[in-house]
């Protein structure tokens, strides 16, 4: 009688979500598995940054604008969807495939306003978690912006990829914290139904610019760059996968935990903002505050009508998205300025491998805690980040859209059909935002 065959016992992390059963063939896979480039990408787009702008919205506008969450959902995991079929198909992020296939002055510009955004947006939420933590535990506010920009640095440089993602995933769940002070507000069902259902658009100047800075930290450009460099990245952490170019028999499976991991990832994200803007026009608007433009006077503004709870959970969950949210905008830019230089990429790589890509990630970091130590305002850093991403999205959608439908670059995976009808509603709605805040703003001026 033989001995049986010995298993071999391989991580959660490390197995592939793509891979079929060795017993009973293709199955499918547990949720967590599936679960990655997506629920992260989600997850780290309610950072600091976002937190402002929500709390913001709810405060200085109670619930007239909680729509927005519903309704930007089918767009942003449209286009979402769209950057990680881009990335799964040609086993290129977005920079990459605007490097073979369009002039190199469109590359070079699309790279630099992301890296503009990027490393603005990183000094932003680097001041945003000193701040929350100085509510926890008052301290030297520089020391705090030193400390977590170290932390963001050592878990890129130093994590091995299957662990870096598993530490991501593990941050998503303090967004849960948002979920839990909802709680002790005193919402007004009815109101919030009644919102939700009659959208109303504010058309002077501050209500164009603050719609413009919720779509831009809904879908903010950094988000497209990353999930479709997770998505390449993990064809070389999964040696099972291959780009779909070169084995379409994969495209099936492929393309439905892309689905399935976006659609999850986004929900969650959107789910979390809207809890943010509940909480904030729920507590703080009726009293009258309407002024909270940072994540942590959000925070600390709870604090007498909600209770101390409510504020040390919303403090340790903006530290929580921001340790989250701040590799993400520093791997996002280094992914789009190493593929545009043709350098070797990706945190699979051993550092010595790819030099220039963690250098620029080391440098967009050290950047951004310079940014947020220095003379610029954080209040209005936080705010502006977000217009800034609003309005620079609009070109890099577009871009991406073209070259999502083109089948010289997607071949049969090129994007079609109802999936593409929305990444261009989604560009289209940001495009008449922008224009109607930029028209608003010169109109005094003529």
């Amino acid at each position: 009688m033989s001995a049986p065959t010995p298993t071999l016992s391989v991580p959660l992390e490390e197995q592939d979500p793509e891979a079929p059963s060795p017993a009973v063939g293709p199955s499918k896979p547990r949720l967590l598995r599936v679960l990655g480039p997506g629920l992260i990408t989600g997850a780290s787009d309610d950072d600091p940054s976002g937190i402002a702008t929500y709390g913001q919205a709810g405060a200085q506008l109670g619930y007239a604008l909680c729509w927005t969450m519903l309704y930007s959902l089918p767009l942003m995991a449209a286009v979402q969807m769209v950057s990680a079929r881009i990335g799964r198909t040609t086993g290129h992020g977005i920079a990459g495939v605007l490097r073979q296939h369009y002039p190199n002055a469109l590359l070079q510009a699309v790279v630099l306003l992301l890296l503009v955004a990027n490393i603005l947006n990183l000094g932003a939420d680097l001041g945003a978690m000193a701040d929350a933590l100085d509510l926890l535990l008052p301290g030297p506010r520089w020391l705090y912006v030193v400390l977590f920009a170290g932390i963001c640095t050592f878990m890129q440089l130093v994590l091995r990829y299957a662990r870096y993602v598993a530490v991501l995933k593990w941050l998503t769940l303090s967004l849960f914290a948002y979920l839990a002070v909802v709680i002790f507000a005193r919402v007004s069902w009815w109101e919030l139904a009644l919102a939700m259902a009659l959208p109303r658009i504010d058309l002077s100047g501050p209500g164009l610019t603050t719609l413009v800075a919720l779509f831009g930290t809904t879908i903010s450009p950094y988000l497209f760059f990353w999930q479709a460099a997770e998505e390449a990245e993990d064809l070389h952490a999964y040696p099972r996968r291959r780009d779909l170019l070169h084995a379409p028999e994969q495209g099936r499976e492929a393309l439905h935990r892309i689905e399935v991991d976006t659609i999850v990832g986004m929900t969650f994200s959107n789910f979390v903002a809207l809890a943010i803007m509940v909480t904030t026009a729920a507590v703080l608007h009726p009293h009258g505050i309407t002024d909270i433009q940072t994540s942590a006077q959000a925070a600390e503004a709870l604090r007498p009508f909600a209770g101390p709870f409510s504020a040390t959970v919303f403090a340790l969950g903006i530290v929580g998205t921001g340790l989250l949210a701040v590799p993400v905008l520093a791997g996002s830019a280094a992914y789009a300025v190493g593929e545009a230089q043709h350098w070797p990429v990706g945190f699979g790589r051993r550092m010595l491998e790819a030099r220039a890509f963690y250098g620029t990630v080391a440098l967009a970091t050290l950047v951004g805690m310079i940014i947020s130590l220095g003379a610029v305002d954080p209040i209005r850093a936080l705010y502006w980040s977000a217009v800034v991403n609003g309005v620079i999205a609009v070109p890099i959608m577009a871009v991406m859209m073209l070259a999502a439908a083109r089948p010289d670059i997607m071949g049969a995976f090129a994007v079609r059909g109802p999936l593409r009808l929305l990444g261009w509603a989604a560009t289209a709605c940001m495009f008449l935002a922008v224009l109607a805040m930029v028209g608003m703003a010169v109109r005094p001026l003529t």
